[in-house]
């Protein structure tokens, strides 16, 4: 019997991960990119899918720094990688070494994106347009030195404005390097700071060959550029992410030349209509200003009349000034006078004595009314006085009469039922009283 072969995971895991990666070394593989993750190590990682399976996709930082354009969730690409199992999960997955889209090129799709998203940054925002000088003083030639463009430009301006200051800057336009040159370039024109306006130009060409100016890199140096930039960048037809971040696009490198100086001889027969008519309207004036001295001339008097009539004009604004104040004078006194003749008929110490006569008169009726009201009082007593005398038992007893009273009851005898023989009496007489005893009924 066959002696059984016992495997660990981890050795089976690496058996697979050592048979993949030898027969797998690296392929090319197709397919749709989906659940795209870039986290901060800035390693790609994402499923790369077709109808009937998946696979899970990385592309390290080292290898995706070189692509031209963004992968994105739902695009198809072509990439060449080895297999590679990870060892933990025991899941298998392709390490790309590069990658590319698929249906359209490599370049137009980094143009597109670049364009995006430099558009939504706003540079390709007209309020960022700087205008070009009228009639520059010198213009600056971004270019490569041994083009056609370069004489075109040259030959143009020199047509238009003769002995117009004109400044080379020599680069390459397409190649390695030639990013870093217009850059250069275009920072040189700007730390000197003397020129009025940049032509950034060359030929046409194909989207490769406009490579360096559809470069994120220039197009900032031209967003960054205190001088005005036109791009003639190829023929009419061709655009590039120069154009667009330019202040202006001109459509071929001569145009840019006839935008950048306008025909001399153009503005010098503008000046001299404009001489003609700054002489004639000039002309025009200075005749209306000497009618108008002539007719200012004529309607002067002469001073010292001028003086006299102006003396006698304050002599006479001087005597109605006196007479108004003197009259205003009288006014004030007057309404002064009757003010203080009002203020005397109210004078407290008038009040106050009509209130002491008042209060004097008031004293002299209450004591008057009170020795009436008290002679009053009098009578009437004295009256109920006498009355009270008439009726007092005491001036019956003055008058003879007795009252009896029992003892020791006090009881007023009024009836000789009332007592009994030998019985003790009181008799109240006016003077005094006596105890009686009476005999017989």
């Amino acid at each position: 019997m066959a002696q059984r072969r016992i495997y660990t995971v981890s050795e089976l895991t690496t058996n697979i991960k050592v048979l993949l990666e030898d027969s797998f070394p690296f392929i090319w593989i197709c397919g749709e990119i989906s659940n795209l993750r870039i986290p901060a190590s800035g390693h790609f990682y994402f499923t790369l899918k077709d109808k009937k399976a998946q696979i899970n996709t990385v592309m390290f930082r080292g290898q995706n720094r070189n692509l031209k354009f963004m992968p994105e969730d739902g695009m198809s690409v072509t990439g060449i990688g080895r297999i590679s199992v990870y060892e933990p999960r025991g899941t298998y997955q392709i390490i790309l070494e590069y990658l590319e889209p698929e249906g359209r090129g490599i370049i137009q799709l980094a143009f597109e994106q670049l364009k995006e998203r430099l558009k939504a940054e706003g540079l390709f925002d007209e309020k960022h347009k700087k205008p070009l000088p009228f009639l520059p003083r010198k213009i600056s030639i971004v270019t490569s030195p041994t083009g056609a463009v370069v004489h075109d430009i040259l030959k143009i301006v020199n047509r238009r404005f003769p002995n117009i200051h004109i400044e080379i800057i020599p680069v390459k336009v397409q190649g390695d390097g030639s990013e870093m040159e217009i850059v250069s370039g275009l920072e040189t024109i700007n730390d000197r700071s003397d020129s009025d306006v940049a032509i950034l130009a060359r030929g046409g060409g194909s989207l490769e060959d406009f490579h360096a100016f559809n470069s994120e890199d220039v197009a900032r140096a031209i967003f960054a550029s205190k001088i005005p930039i036109i791009s003639a960048v190829g023929h009419e037809t061709d655009f590039n992410i120069a154009d667009f971040v330019a202040d202006l696009r001109a459509p071929t490198p001569s145009a840019a030349a006839e935008l950048a100086v306008p025909l001399k001889s153009d503005l010098i027969k503008k000046t001299a209509e404009l001489t003609t008519t700054l002489t004639i309207r000039l002309s025009r004036y200075i005749n209306h200003l000497q009618t108008l001295v002539k007719e200012m001339t004529n309607r002067l008097v002469d001073p010292n009349k001028r003086i006299e009539d102006l003396r006698l004009r304050t002599d006479d604004l001087l005597s109605r000034l006196i007479r108004t104040f003197k009259k205003n004078i009288i006014q004030q006194h007057e309404r002064l006078e009757w003010r203080f003749d009002k203020l005397n008929s109210h004078n407290p110490l008038i009040y106050t004595k009509k209130a002491n006569e008042k209060l004097d008169q008031n004293y002299n009726n209450l004591l008057t009314y009170i020795r009436i009201c008290l002679n009053k009082k009098q009578f009437l007593l004295r009256e109920l006085n006498a009355r009270l005398n008439a009726l007092s038992p005491n001036a019956i007893l003055a008058r003879g009469y007795s009252i009896t009273r029992t003892i020791p009851d006090a009881v007023i005898v009024r009836n000789t039922q009332q007592v009994n023989i030998g019985q003790d009496l009181e008799v109240m007489v006016a003077k005094g009283s006596l105890i009686c005893r009476v005999k017989r009924k």
